[in-house]
């Protein structure tokens, strides 16, 4: 490889590391925006984050095509392919927590449109900041190569689905004790699925993270072996 091609190789290599995180600032601002308008009831930036979806779906199919052309042409090995691979599974992590900020601004639009009549007493901002949080420390552990950091969201996964199911008792009790609720209970209960999903995306993504670095694929093994892999 002559240093003219290297040079251009390595360009090609950090235009999908710099894509990838440009991505995650977009999904990000989309899941920010979905619970800003669902807590002030702002329709606009809840319709501006539903057509935003659209940029979240270009930016997948870009960087696909830009991670294809890279495998074909360059035939990348060891660090270099993993970081490939790595970046073709998170654009697609990312790709679907963009599409649960936009279902929670969907769900967002019917509650105010309703006059958030019947609205039941749950706490999810706390959940929402958790979330956003994690996608936000995920890309950081990406950019800095940083198992450790990425260990920290895996960890952080647990209490948000314990979070999540103390919501679903807390809706399941209002829709019992007032059938009224139940239509906005129901729609709660999908805006916290989506932030759990959210939740999900970001420690797959520091999974991949701690694979990237370590060659170690640590998907379905468990917190404590992700936490051991990434110190060894």
């Amino acid at each position: 490889m002559t240093e003219h091609t290297h040079k251009q190789y390595d360009a090609e290599l950090e235009e999908i590391r710099s894509r990838l995180l440009q991505m995650g600032g977009l999904v990000e601002a989309q899941i920010t925006g979905a619970i800003d308008g669902l807590a002030n009831g702002d329709l606009a930036t809840l319709e501006q984050v539903i057509v935003r979806d659209v940029e979240v779906n270009k930016f997948e199919i870009e960087l696909d095509e830009a991670c294809s052309h890279i495998l074909a042409r360059r035939q990348p090995a060891a660090g270099d392919l993993r970081m490939i691979i790595t970046v073709i599974k998170m654009i697609t992590d990312m790709e679907r927590a963009g599409d649960e900020a936009e279902k929670i601004a969907r769900m967002a639009k019917m509650i105010h449109e309703a006059g958030r009549m019947n609205m039941p007493a749950v706490e999810l901002w706390h959940m929402a900041n958790t979330v956003v949080t994690m996608l936000r420390r995920a890309l950081d552990a990406f950019a800095r190569l940083d198992v450790q950091a990425a260990v920290q969201v895996v960890r952080q996964d647990k209490a948000v689905d314990a979070e999540w199911q103390g919501i679903i008792r807390q809706l399941i009790t209002y829709m019992i004790e007032d059938p009224r609720k139940i239509s906005r209970s129901i729609e709660l209960l999908f805006i916290a699925k989506a932030l759990e999903r959210i939740g999900d995306h970001a420690k797959n993504m520091c999974e991949l993270v701690v694979y990237m670095v370590k060659g170690r694929d640590v998907r379905h093994t468990g917190v404590d072996n992700v936490e051991r892999e990434a110190s060894a």
